[in-house]
């Protein structure tokens, strides 16, 4: 897929969201789970899903947290967090992240729009902010928050085959959810809902 279809195709799902309002446009771990809401106020945060552009194609780039992080702890996720009172928008917190995460300069990553909030069970509601990553960085990681991060090819991503739907027990309550299994990375959860969420809108 060429940047500029990656572009047009971002920026037309940005101005669908635009028209059909803030109400609507949400994903979640209940769009496999139906009735299945956080009870409470959610947390707002915002990703940044970053496109690598390499002389074979796009690759998505990801991260493995730490084990030890309270939420979510040792899964793979995009960087971001939560949206703090001095970040001016969701796309302020999504670079901020980002940068403080695994040393992405603001400066190197492109904006060209959102994908649809995700709502998590465990009270998050999540912007996914998608950036092209013009120049090439060093990831410099924080060793608190981030074990690892790698990369995985959009075209894996934009092969259907490869959205697998697991489930799990949890809490006595089968709960589904969708799956990426590329090589041994187990990406599920959000992360795969909102990779899900990016192939529907880069193959529309």
């Amino acid at each position: 897929m060429k940047r500029s279809e990656v572009m047009s195709r971002i920026a037309d799902a940005q101005t669908l969201l635009s028209r059909r309002g803030s109400e609507i446009g949400w994903r979640g771990d209940h769009d496999l789970n139906p009735g299945v809401h956080h009870p409470g106020p959610l947390i707002k945060a915002a990703v940044l899903v970053p496109l690598v552009e390499k002389p074979h194609g796009y690759e998505v780039l990801l991260t493995q947290r730490t084990a030890h992080l309270r939420d979510h702890g040792g899964q793979i996720s995009f960087p971001g967090g939560r949206i703090e009172a001095e970040d001016a928008s969701s796309e302020a917190a999504a670079l901020r992240e980002a940068e403080e995460e695994i040393g992405l300069p603001p400066g190197h990553v492109e904006l060209v729009g959102r994908l649809d909030k995700y709502e998590t069970r465990t009270g998050f509601e999540v912007t996914p902010i998608v950036g092209l990553v013009t120049k090439r960085f060093v990831p410099r990681l924080d060793p608190f928050e981030v074990a690892e991060v790698f990369e995985v090819p959009l075209g894996f991503v934009l092969d259907p085959a490869n959205h697998e739907r697991h489930s799990r027990i949890f809490h006595g309550k089968t709960r589904h959810f969708y799956v990426l299994t590329y090589e041994e990375r187990y990406i599920w959860g959000a992360t795969a809902g909102m990779l899900v969420n990016l192939y529907e809108v880069l193959s529309t």
